[in-house]
């Protein structure tokens, strides 16, 4: 064990169970140099260094990351795959050229601020944060910075139920327009399987049995996620519709998208869509001239002709709802209808415990209602004065009874009230 420099800074070369260790310590002072010597060693003994950990944290963070990334690719979803390398990219903005082991934790604070203050997210700092652990961690250097750096605070949202003439509306208005077709399908089929975003844009024909009227999700967000969904009349009818307008695009095979590639006209069904949300945020932002009646973009002013109503203090019912909150809604209705939670799961795939606890909650809220419904309220009965004296001592109060009035039983049924698949729906 023994200290030197080179320069004006101390390095360490030391010994460990036969396997030598030799790094810069990053400091001019001695007695520095010291503590932090005693600590590599004590790493060492631990297990929590190696001479392989010691030449990636000599990486810059740019490769360091890369080979980080790639190492989870086998692990990953091709779609996590990307999303991992997007949130990479600012990291390598700040970090890049920087040695693994230079890095500090004032450095990674330092880029917290900064994103935040460009407004971006609790929770993609979070997750830029997670690639950067990663990489620390296998650099064996994590250990020096997880009493300074945490997870920013997120905003539990648990998701939102939509009433039943916002469901009606949302449809009603994802029907009126060819543009937004293939977000139409894509909501009933959220709407009444609890499929997940990611699950329908990965829907081949081959996971859909049409005589059993059954689709099977081969690839979800977790194991669980992979699961059989029967499929309901509002589902059936959208999966034909979509199946009948693959067919018109020439044969239907089984590895073939149910929601195929479109870009520029140039149709691909051997690759997924990536998606619809311009067309989702269109519609959910679409306002209905209160005068007139026409569906449009939100504006100060009407565009029909001759109206040129003002609009301004006009908004969607449905402004802001996400298309995951569909999968939320769905399953809001099974916990109405008294679902165990089993059945939810089996049919909604991964739900967690925070989750069910809401679920519950909503299911034990239906059951009030249900049970309140079948309460009885007898009204209270005038006794009159002739029935108050001229009773016997020997016996008690003797009270006529009458025939009994029995209130009227409200049945209060709630239905799933689901919408045709044709998306040609009149918006008036």
């Amino acid at each position: 064990m023994s200290l030197y420099k080179r320069g004006k800074t101390w390095h360490t070369d030391f010994t460990v169970n036969g396997q030598r260790f030799r790094q810069s310590l990053d400091t001019t002072d001695w007695r520095e140099a010291q503590s932090k010597e005693k600590k590599l060693i004590a790493d060492a003994e631990a297990g929590k260094l190696s001479a392989t950990k010691q030449e990636f944290a000599r990486l810059k963070f740019r490769e360091a990351a890369q080979q980080f990334l790639d190492d989870r690719k086998p692990r990953l979803a091709a779609l996590s795959v990307r999303t991992e390398k997007e949130r990479a990219k600012a990291l390598n903005q700040k970090f890049g050229d920087s040695q693994v082991r230079h890095i500090t934790s004032e450095d990674i604070l330092a880029h917290i601020r900064e994103r935040k203050a460009k407004g971006i997210s609790n929770a993609t700092v979070n997750r830029e944060l997670d690639i950067l652990r990663g990489v620390l961690k296998k650099a064996k250097r994590w250990h020096f910075f997880s009493d300074d750096v945490h997870p920013l605070p997120l905003r539990q949202k648990v998701g939102r139920a939509l009433l039943a003439e916002e469901k009606l509306r949302l449809l009603k208005i994802a029907a009126s327009r060819e543009e937004w077709q293939t977000a139409y399908y894509a909501a009933v089929l959220a709407l009444n399987t609890t499929m997940r975003g990611c699950e329908i844009k990965g829907l081949r024909w081959r996971d859909v049995d049409l005589l059993d009227r059954v689709l099977t999700v081969q690839r979800s967000k977790t194991e669980a996620g992979e699961r059989v969904i029967p499929l309901n009349a509002d589902a059936y009818n959208v999966v034909l519709s979509l199946y009948q307008r693959a067919k018109k695009l020439g044969d239907v095979l089984p590895d073939h998208y149910v929601f195929f590639a479109c870009e520029h006209g140039h149709v691909d069904p051997k690759v997924p869509q990536k998606g619809w949300r311009t067309a989702w945020r269109n519609l959910t932002l679409a306002v209905t001239c209160p005068i007139c009646g026409l569906l449009q973009a939100p504006s100060d002013k009407c565009i029909g002709d001759k109206c040129e109503s003002s609009l301004k203090d006009v908004t969607s019912p449905i402004k802001g709802l996400r298309f995951h909150d569909l999968r939320h809604h769905a399953i809001t209705e099974l916990a109405e209808s008294q679902t165990s939670d089993s059945t939810i799961m089996a049919i909604a795939g991964h739900v967690s415990q925070k989750m069910l606890a809401h679920y519950s909650h909503v299911r034990l809220q239906a059951k009030r209602v249900a049970l309140d419904a079948l309460s009885m309220k007898r009204p209270q009965r005038a006794v009159p004065k002739s029935e108050t004296t001229g009773h016997d001592t020997k016996h008690v109060t003797n009270q006529e009874k009458g025939p009994e009035q029995v209130a009227q039983v409200i049945e209060k049924m709630v239905e799933l009230v689901g919408i045709a698949a044709h998306p040609h729906v009149d918006t008036a």
